[in-house]
């Protein structure tokens, strides 16, 4: 399987009155071709910071990519110059944003927004786009398009404005979509409703698809793949299956124990995470995730573990389980919980 999109030790800080945010902290990871990817953890923990920055979305300053390369069909994003890399936003790469009222311009209609970029990356004239786009709202279940096209955002429901966010994305048939936690502001209902719709869009026109999220319970049903974030570190990396069945680091776990059950009455109340995720201003010696950790040694507190696989050898192929814990590394699995 083909890799699409290839990242290395990306690192980005940002410089604020209170000092450096490790926003992200060197990770690294890759998708194929057709493959989706979850991408998952708290807020604050990096997910949508590192897929903004390899598509120059953040702020320069007071953002700065330290280091890395972001290989799109090895090309590097983080090198190329702007006028290329808007070239490529939108037409290679899509992105889906959290709030689709902030994504749209208030006072531009629908019709607007939708074909100007047809117009700029496909070269479409206005009535060629205008037909593309009906089509597209009709292909994201948007009723009545022929009328609705000259809307403006305001008229639209939550759940049909990122509806249209979509259609907008996948005006020029990217190859890659990034949905950076597009139900996060809808009702469950409409949720489910995206979700199954991104899904369909997907597997008709053959993308790939980065889904960033903090829900583990729609990541079961999407990903082949999820790599989990915490303080900016992606702490493992494995399969969906293999992650829900065999999870690894004490916070996948607890994430993972953390879900709703449709039986729960068996299981008492919700366990939490308790504490706090690190200050990401400080730099700390050891795992970030130490001083929430059920099962933390010593070592934990002045070591930071590295992401490798769980059986301790070197990654060779793309289907495996890498974790950044001591108790992985060491096989220790029957540390007693404090």
């Amino acid at each position: 399987m083909s890799r699409l999109l290839e990242v290395k030790d990306l690192r980005v800080r940002f410089n604020t009155p209170e000092g450096i945010v490790r926003a992200v902290n060197g990770i690294s990871y890759h998708l194929n071709e057709g493959e989706v990817l979850a991408v998952v953890g708290e807020s604050g923990s990096g997910k949508s910071v590192s897929m903004m920055s390899i598509l120059g979305l953040i702020p320069q300053p007071p953002g700065e990519i330290v280091s890395g390369e972001a290989l799109y069909l090895g090309r590097d994003l983080l090198k190329m110059p702007e006028d290329e890399l808007e070239s490529i936003r939108g037409r290679e790469i899509g992105m889906i944003f959290q709030d689709p009222m902030t994504s749209l311009n208030p006072v531009l209609s629908i019709e607007r927004q939708m074909t100007e970029a047809m117009q700029q990356h496909l070269g479409l004239e206005s009535h060629q786009a205008r037909k593309r786009a009906l089509d597209l709202m009709e292909i994201v279940g948007i009723p009545d398009a022929a009328n609705r096209i000259t809307n403006y955002p305001h008229q639209f429901s939550g759940g049909m404005r990122q509806r249209v966010m979509i259609a907008m994305m996948l005006a020029c048939n990217p190859s890659v979509l990034i949905a950076d936690e597009p139900t996060t502001a809808l009702d469950v209902t409409i949720q489910a409703q995206i979700v199954d719709l991104v899904q369909q869009v997907r597997e008709r026109l053959g993308m790939a698809l980065i889904w960033i999220t903090h829900d583990l319970g729609v990541v079961a049903s999407l990903a082949d793949r999820v790599l989990v974030m915490y303080a900016g570190q992606i702490v493992e990396e494995a399969d969906v299956d293999t992650l829900y069945e065999n999870p690894k680091h004490p916070y996948t776990r607890a994430l993972l124990a953390a879900l709703p059950r449709v039986d729960q009455r068996r299981y008492g109340r919700l366990k939490s995470i308790g504490g706090a995720p690190p200050s990401l201003l400080v730099e700390a010696p050891g795992c970030p995730f130490a001083p929430r950790c059920d099962y933390v040694m010593d070592r934990c507190l002045s070591q930071q573990p590295q992401l490798i696989t769980v059986d301790g050898d070197v990654p060779m192929t793309d289907n495996i389980h890498l974790a950044a814990c001591w108790l992985n590394v060491e096989s220790v699995e029957t540390v007693e919980a404090r």
